[in-house]
C-alpha cells in the first residue's frame, strides 16, 4: 500500500503552487518526514521558471500547524532535540528565502513552530476561527525556529514579549489588530481569497517581485541608508529585463502586459 504524502502539491493557473500540510491526525505537526517532503517541494518550486507565487496551508479546519511533533521528540536525547529544532529552523528560513512571494493561508490553529512557519511567509491570511500563538514557554522552552526574531520585527518587542512570556493564544481578530496577520476571512473563503491574492501578485513582473522581496527583507535588517543602497541595487536588476520593456509597451498600447520572467 502506498504511503500517503505528508505534503499535498498542486498548481493553480500554471503559476501558483499550493502546498498543503497533510497530517490531520497530528494537527499537521512537523515530523521529520513532513519536513523532508516540505524541503523537497521548496527546492522544486525554487527551481521552476513558471511558479510566481506559493501558498502554504493545512488540511481541514482544525489546524494549520501545531508546531513540532512532540510525540516524535519524546524519546530523543538533548542532542537529537537540538538537531530537530535546527531542522525546523532551517526549513522555516528556506521558506522565507523562496524567490517568489509566499502566502500563508492559516486554516486553523497555528502554535509554536506552526506560527513560526507562517511568520516566515510574506503575507498571512487567516480563517476567522483560527488561534495563533508562540506557546513554547508553557512547555518550559522558548521559540527556537525564529519566532523571537521574526515576530519582534513584525509587531515590536513589547507585544512579542507579552505573547511569548504569557504563552497567550490570540484570536484571528486580535492577530489582525496586532499586525500579526494581514487579512482575516471566513473559513470557507480562505483558500479562494489566498488564490485571488496570488493571482493579483502573478500579474506583475516576476523579476520585479523577486527584487522587491529581496529589497524589503534585506533592507529591514539594516539602517535606512544601507537599505536605500540595497533598494537601488535591486532596482538596477530590473532595468535590463525583457519584462520591463514589455511593461512599457503594454502601457503604451493600453493592454495588459504578458510577462515572461526574464
Amino acid at each position: 500500500m502506498a504511503v500517503a504524502a505528508l505534503i499535498d502539491y498542486d498548481v493553480k493557473d500554471d503559476h501558483i503552487a499550493v502546498l498543503t500540510l497533510n497530517r490531520p491526525g497530528a494537527m499537521n505537526a512537523m515530523s521529520k518526514g513532513l519536513l523532508d517532503e516540505l524541503n523537497a517541494h521548496i527546492e522544486k518550486i525554487n527551481a521552476s521558471n513558471t511558479i510566481r507565487c506559493t501558498i502554504i496551508t493545512g488540511t481541514n479546519e482544525k489546524a494549520f500547524c501545531a508546531g513540532a511533533d512532540l510525540k516524535e521528540r519524546k524519546g530523543m536525547t538533548e542532542e537529537q532535540v537540538i538537531e530537530a529544532v535546527t531542522y525546523i529552523g532551517s526549513t522555516v528560513t528556506a521558506i522565507e528565502n523562496m524567490k517568489m512571494p509566499v502566502i500563508a493561508a492559516i486554516n486553523g490553529a497555528a502554535f509554536g513552530g506552526g506560527l513560526e512557519l507562517a511568520l516566515a511567509c510574506d503575507i498571512r491570511i487567516t480563517a476567522d476561527h483560527a488561534k495563533l500563538g508562540l506557546t513554547e514557554t508553557s512547555l518550559a522552552i522558548i521559540p527556537g525556529a525564529g519566532g523571537t526574531q521574526r515576530m519582534t520585527r513584525l509587531i515590536g518587542a513589547g507585544q512579542t514579549k507579552r505573547l511569548i512570556f504569557t504563552a497567550k493564544r490570540v484570536t484571528a481578530e486580535e492577530a489582525w489588530r496586532l499586525g500579526l496577520v494581514e487579512q482575516v476571512t471566513p473559513s470557507e473563503n480562505l483558500l479562494p481569497e489566498a488564490i485571488e491574492f496570488a493571482r493579483a501578485i502573478m500579474q506583475n513582473g516576476p523579476v520585479a517581485l523577486r527584487q522587491a522581496k529581496t529589497a524589503i527583507n534585506q533592507g529591514a535588517q539594516t539602517d535606512i541608508m544601507t537599505g536605500l543602497s540595497i533598494e537601488h541595487l535591486c532596482y538596477k536588476e530590473t532595468l535590463a529585463t525583457d519584462d520591463r520593456l514589455e511593461g512599457l509597451q503594454a502601457f503604451k498600447e493600453k493592454r495588459k502586459p504578458v510577462y515572461q520572467g526574464k
